[in-house]
């Protein structure tokens, strides 16, 4: 059996979600992100330092593969593609478990900048486990409420056939709540000003690093 060798530092988790893709879904965002959006919604998981805990890979997939219905995983932060190790090790052992596992990943770099100049020699073997990667940073300016990313400059890229007949750049926009460890998280990409309703009615219950799910914002 082969042994983890790295951990993967996590600012949050959710399982049994559907607002991140197609079926039962389950979700992670990672800590760190060497982007530094000036807007970013999720300033606290920009700091690679922090992470509220961390993880071994199989670690990982035991707690997002816990529910036997879960039939997608999706990637998120903070970046993932800086812990292109550790996610790539889980999902590796989560598709021995399930082989049927579609993944969506979220990146603020461009595709072409992972396949082409990777920074780390693990880039490749997430890649390759990835069916469908949403990348590019988000840009306000650009937000059209539409779809499964947060911008219009964001691209769906299928690298895989898996999800073909799902329809991310049409796909209604929605949020879940999730609460957990004594916090309350919002889950997807938020409609319209969703963003402020949940605020204003969870006060400082919600924390606003956890208000968006794979979006990053620069200039």
């Amino acid at each position: 059996m082969t042994q983890d060798v790295c951990t993967l530092k996590v600012a949050a988790a959710a399982s049994g979600v559907s607002s991140l893709g197609p079926g039962l879904r389950a979700a992670v965002w990672v800590q760190g992100c060497p982007f530094h959006c000036p807007s970013c919604l999720a300033p606290d998981w920009i700091p690679f330092e922090g992470a509220p805990y961390e993880i071994t890979p199989s670690g990982l997939a035991d707690m997002l593969l816990a529910d036997d219905r879960i039939s997608g995983l999706t990637l998120s932060g903070g970046e993932p593609f800086a812990q292109a190790e550790g996610l790539a090790r889980m999902l590796r052992i989560a598709r021995r478990r399930r082989r049927e596992l579609n993944v969506i990943s979220f990146t603020g770099y461009r595709y072409e900048t992972l396949e082409d100049h990777p920074h780390s020699p693990w880039i490749h073997a997430l890649l390759n486990q990835v069916d469908v990667l949403i990348d590019g940073p988000y840009i306000a300016r650009l937000n059209n409420g539409k779809g499964l990313r947060g911008s219009s400059n964001q691209r769906i890229l299928h690298l895989t056939n898996r999800l073909r007949d799902f329809a991310f750049e049409d796909e209604p926009r929605s949020i879940e709540i999730v609460i957990g460890n004594g916090e309350l998280l919002a889950v997807g990409i938020p409609p319209g000003k969703a963003l402020q309703s949940l605020e204003s009615i969870t006060g400082a219950g919600m924390k606003r690093a956890m208000l968006k799910a794979g979006v990053h914002e620069r200039a």
